[in-house]
């Protein structure tokens, strides 16, 4: 112990508890505690039978005590010791009660409050444990040294967990990015599958609306020349039915085997052949998704288009061209009532079809 740390710790011994200050007339109470005469005096004024060392809380059986006059000797010596600056700081820095401007020297444990002497000594207390600072700065060191432990556990805790959450946030990124990338390939896939098989369905139609011309060429021409017999026999027939009666009859046999033996040519007739379009399993998804948002409609036939015929249940209708079968008033009032009443489908303008 360094020389100021001594002489400290001796001004300290020579100081009462009570008023700070070296002590003037010292006595010592039965447990050995030194005081100022008229500190003690003052402290036991209005107490009776027992009378408890402001200290320890020894409870003295009397207000006898001893005059110390060693410890008085001792004292004027210390007076003569001259302080330091700093040693005047450390001894300024002890608490003091705000109450009762003493040394706070006890704690309560039930209130977690430090208390001076004079404090320990108020019916507030009176059944409350009260231990000397130094032996709750122990317990409670103790205690903190286990918060300590535990709470670096907790950190180390909270801190592994932030790590891994961060590494969490760059899988989810990573995830996402693939799921985009993937997104994007099948679209283009999605694309290309679509292509191909419009140009094969085109080409497969080009071929048969190729063939269907031709029959239909073919069958036109025959229709036509039959158009013709039937006209050529009918002005033939017209003008035998006028002629006299030997001429009526003259050559009628070839008429009546004519007429007898008229055959109509067969119309031909096509239906075109529905292609069948391979898609990816996405478009199968869409078809449920389109399923999921169609709604029950109900048409109001006053403000329905002119050319609209709307059913008795009016959930349907049927087109009645005014003028014609491309109507383009009627179609450009269909076509922007889907889009007013479906602004998120696309709608394909179905004239073209």
């Amino acid at each position: 112990m360094d020389f100021a740390a001594s002489l400290l710790e001796l001004q300290a011994e020579a100081s009462c508890p009570l008023c700070l200050d070296y002590l003037r007339d010292p006595v010592t109470t039965e447990c050995g505690h030194n005081f100022c005469r008229s500190c003690i005096q003052q402290r036991w004024e209005d107490l009776q039978d027992i009378f408890p060392c402001p200290v320890c809380l020894h409870h003295c059986p009397d207000r006898n005590f001893k005059k110390n006059t060693q410890l008085c000797h001792i004292t004027d010596i210390v007076k003569q010791i001259p302080t330091t600056g700093r040693e005047r700081e450390l001894q300024e820095e002890k608490p003091l009660c705000v109450k009762h401007h003493e040394v706070l020297t006890l704690f309560c444990e039930e209130d977690l409050e430090l208390l001076c002497p004079q404090c320990s000594a108020s019916s507030d207390y009176e059944d409350q444990p009260l231990i000397p600072i130094e032996v709750a700065a122990a317990s409670y060191r103790r205690r903190l040294k286990n918060y300590l432990e535990a709470l670096t556990v907790e950190v180390e805790d909270a801190e592994t967990g932030f790590e891994n959450q961060v590494t969490n946030i760059f899988e989810v990124q990573k995830k996402m990015e693939s799921c985009r990338r993937e997104l994007l390939y099948e679209c283009k896939e999605f694309k290309n599958s679509l292509k191909g098989e419009q140009d094969e369905i085109n080409a497969s139609l080009l071929v048969e609306e190729k063939d269907v011309r031709e029959k239909l060429t073919e069958n036109r021409g025959q229709i036509s020349n039959h158009m013709l017999m039937l006209n050529n026999l009918l002005i033939e027939i017209a003008e035998k039915y006028f002629q006299t009666d030997l001429d009526l009859l003259t050559d009628i046999e070839s008429i009546h085997k004519r007429y007898e033996n008229l055959a109509t040519p067969a119309v031909f007739s096509y239906e075109l052949k529905k292609e069948i379009c391979i898609l990816p399993p996405h478009y199968f998804g869409l078809h449920k998704m389109i399923s999921t948002f169609q709604v029950d409609l109900t048409l109001d036939p006053e403000t329905a288009h002119p050319s609209l015929l709307i059913s008795r249940d009016r959930k349907s209708m049927t087109y009645k061209a005014p003028s014609g079968l491309h109507d383009p008033q009627f179609y450009n009032f269909i076509q922007q009532s889907a889009v007013n009443a479906y602004p998120h489908y696309l709608f394909v303008d179905f004239r073209k079809w």
